[in-house]
């Protein structure tokens, strides 16, 4: 029975043997380029980081020179498969036995010179179930029906017999084919005398050589010629002889076992004595009497029809011998040309992997010693940014970084904590400061708007009523007490109020001043590591050598007055509107004779063209601004008001005393006495009005200006008092954010030494383990190939090195 079981293949067949054995290798080979991808990477990412290994040429060199070795072999491990040439004379049935082994009619057959070139066979996984051919170099797919017109030696297109057609038959249609082995059918020997180009051409990758005989004849010496030749080429060839068409001995049952035997002696003969591939045990298994046709026409009928018996009329007797000895054939042919191709394809191979390996388990196992033992390595500080070199492992390296990862992070919680502390106190001394300061501020300004009459009268500038150099003369006037004021407050407040700030400022500094170290003080002589002294950055020191703040004091004389409007127009002490003012007041006088009565719309208002200063509300009207106009009613009630005032002011019989006055002048002294207080009146006008000069007008100008500024200057008092307390905040405020901007600096500094520490940590260990890894990796893989070796070769022909890196690992 045939042991083949049909296309789904047989998992118990020899051929499994080649074809595990490439899919193992071919694993072993892509884990083997794997491994040397992320070697190269793994020296790339050293050279490119910081880990201080000075790497050799050499050793890249040849982690490039084994990638090629391997990318190499793998191109070669997808070509390899087992490959079995016929060969014959002419019509001895070398088709047929193919046709036979593939379970189909591919190849032509029949009586005489059939086969006029090289035929290939060899399974594709194309979706097409019914396969396609290619003729010489061309990549034209053909019809596999073409083959019995392109390689039948009777057909007019058939090719020249050195010529090669490929039949790609599909794979699950055959299970010889899917377990990769390549079937090569040849023209008869007998039709051609360049038998040299064939070998050189055909069967130099051969595995397996099949001499099909004529059991009707014997061997020829054609025949022994052509494997003379073979075997001088090749050393040992595999060489299976098939008597073929053994069914003519059913003919002559009484001489079939004296044949068999003669053909038998001949073979082993042949194999043993003359060409000495094997001995003559072994040769006696590589010589078989088949039928290829009875086999061909019971496989090709159990294909079509599984159900139906095997037996025909034609067959001869004994056939079922002859199928039986055909299956024997295989099984040999299989177990043989399954070992030969794992050995001869793959042994090789391993052997050259195994060197490499070797190489790379070498490299592997020095990187993981340079890192388990002794790093040289170059320290570089970010902060001060000098440099060391030390010699330390990379286990005590990771302690040492993480050690001082440990004190960093503490020593950032402590600055958290200090300068939280820091903050309170600071806002607590900048909030007194403020309120002092301002208090200062108010209480100078009060004395020297006291004193302003006095620094009004130091100022001396020529003087005349005309309307342009009175504008000049008051313009210098608001200048000076502008600069008088300024000087005055600045010389009381500004040196107490500097010495003040300064103080704060230097408590400050003091207060952060340690917040700027890695380490406190007492640390600093037990951490002598690059990075660890005391750290004050540019912006700290510029706060502590700042110059002096000086106080802005902001008052604009020019536009506080601008409203004042002087009233230099002569009045007599005793005149009408003298009396008025005694009457209604200052203000309300001015307002009358200057501003005018209303007398069409009460609601009617003048615009103020003055500038407005932040400190006076919007509505002041100054003792002596321009006055707006009087209604009547305003005036009458002004003047209510003002009588009122004085009768209250004095009692009922001193005013009526003063109404009878005149009454009594004239009833006790007469008209020279009423005459006599006339001319004293007129006298005194007189007097009066030749006094108002230039120079009492000036000093009416000063006085007024005097009155107008008291006025403006007292309600600004809260407003620069409140001002100069808002700067000397801004600056103390301002300086202890710089000196935090200096701590966050620090912080951040800290923070990213502290980042870089863990990330050299992690890169250390990730390079230790990846280092660990390699070299396990290098003696798995050496494992992987002992293994493949020991499994598919038959033979341990690992190095002895292996075994020394498998006891290490």
């Amino acid at each position: 029975m045939d042991h083949v079981v049909g296309p789904s293949g047989d998992m118990r067949s020899p051929l499994k043997h080649f074809t595990n054995a490439k899919k193992k290798i071919n694993s072993i080979f892509s884990e083997i380029g794997k491994y040397i991808k992320e070697f190269s990477a793994f020296l790339e990412s050293m050279e490119k980081g910081e880990s201080g290994v000075e790497l050799d040429k050499t050793l890249k060199e040849e982690v490039t020179q084994a990638y090629d070795q391997i990318f190499g072999i793998k191109e070669m491990l997808v070509r390899d498969h087992m490959k079995v040439v016929f060969f014959g004379r002419t019509s001895n049935g070398k088709s047929t036995v193919v046709n036979a082994m593939l379970h189909d009619r591919i190849l032509p057959s029949g009586i005489g010179h059939t086969t006029s070139c090289f035929l290939s066979i060899e399974g594709t996984d194309d979706e097409n179930d019914v396969g396609y051919i290619l003729c010489g170099d061309s990549d034209e797919r053909m019809s596999v029906e073409s083959v019995m017109q392109l390689s039948h030696a009777l057909s007019q297109e058939s090719m020249s017999h050195d010529n090669l057609i490929q039949i790609f038959w599909p794979k699950k249609k055959c299970a010889l084919l899917k377990d990769d082995v390549v079937l090569l059918d040849s023209p008869g020997i007998d039709v051609s005398s360049g038998l040299d180009d064939w070998i050189e051409n055909y069967c130099m990758d051969a595995d397996v050589f099949i001499l099909v005989a004529n059991a009707e004849s014997t061997l020829m010496q054609t025949e022994k010629n052509f494997f003379h030749r073979v075997n001088s080429k090749l050393s040992k060839p595999n060489i299976f002889i098939l008597n073929n068409r053994w069914d003519a001995s059913a003919s002559e049952p009484e001489t079939m076992e004296q044949v068999r035997k003669q053909h038998m002696d001949r073979g082993i003969a042949f194999l043993a004595d003359e060409l000495k591939v094997i001995d003559k045990e072994q040769a006696r298994n590589r010589v078989f009497f088949v039928s290829a046709k009875e086999v061909l026409h019971s496989r090709v009928k159990k294909a079509n029809v599984p159900e139906s018996p095997i037996y025909t009329d034609f067959m001869a007797e004994g056939f079922q011998a002859r199928l039986l000895e055909f299956s024997n054939f295989e099984r040999e042919f299989e177990e043989c040309i399954s070992q030969h191709a794992t050995r001869t394809k793959f042994s090789s191979h391993t052997q050259r992997a195994e060197k490499v390996i070797d190489v790379m388990f070498k490299h592997a196992q020095w990187l993981h010693d340079y890192f388990e033992s002794t790093l040289h390595r170059k320290l570089v500080s970010t902060r001060t940014r000098r440099s060391a070199t030390k010699s330390i492992s990379a286990s005590e390296m990771i302690k040492e970084s993480e050690i001082r990862r440990a004190k960093l992070l503490d020593r950032l919680n402590e600055i958290d904590e200090q300068l939280s502390s820091i903050s309170s106190k600071a806002r607590g001394d900048i909030t007194l400061v403020s309120t002092e300061a301002e208090k200062q501020v108010r209480s100078a300004m009060s004395d020297e708007i006291r004193r302003l009459p006095f620094l009004v009268d130091e100022f001396q500038r020529p003087f005349h009523p005309n309307p342009m150099v009175l504008r000049v003369y008051k313009t210098e006037l608001y200048r000076h007490v502008q600069e008088g004021l300024g000087r005055n407050l600045t010389a009381r407040c500004s040196s107490t109020l500097q010495k003040q700030i300064d103080l704060n400022k230097r408590e400050m500094i003091d207060g952060v001043t340690p917040l700027l170290l890695i380490y406190p003080s007492n640390d600093q002589q037990q951490n002598k590591q690059p990075g660890n002294s005391l750290m004050t950055t540019t912006s700290s020191v510029a706060a502590s050598h700042a110059p002096s703040f000086d106080i802005s004091y902001d008052i604009e004389c020019a536009s506080l007055c601008s409203d004042f409007q002087e009233d230099i127009e002569f009045k007599f002490s005793l005149g009408v509107f003298q009396i008025i003012e005694r009457l209604i007041g200052v203000k309300e006088s001015r307002r009358m004779r200057l501003g005018g009565v209303v007398v069409d719309n009460p609601a009617i208002q003048h615009t103020n063209p003055s500038i407005s200063h932040p400190g006076i509300p919007d509505n002041h009207e100054g003792v002596h601004s321009l006055p707006q106009p009087m209604a009547p009613q305003d005036l009458a009630l002004s003047l209510a008001s003002g009588y009122m005032n004085f009768t209250e002011a004095h009692s009922t019989a001193f005013i009526a005393s003063i109404g009878m006055l005149p009454y009594v002048f004239w009833r006790s002294v007469g008209w020279r006495v009423l005459a006599f207080s006339g001319a004293a009146y007129c006298s005194l006008y007189l007097y009066e009005r030749l006094t108002w000069t230039s120079r009492a007008k000036e000093r009416a100008l000063k006085r007024q200006f005097v009155e107008h500024a008291t006025d403006k200057l007292n309600l600004i008092i809260s407003f620069t008092s409140t001002n100069c307390s808002h700067q000397v905040q801004q600056e103390l405020s301002g300086t202890f954010t710089r000196l935090c901007t200096d701590v966050d600096t620090t912080r951040t500094e800290l923070m990213q030494e502290a980042d870089e520490l863990l990330e050299q940590i992690e890169s250390l260990r990730k390079t230790q383990n990846r280092a660990k890894t390699l070299r396990n990796n290098a003696g798995w893989l050496g494992s992987e190939l002992q293994a493949f070796t020991a499994t598919f070769l038959g033979s341990a022909t690992t190095s002895h090195e292996f075994e020394q890196h498998n006891g290490k690992i």
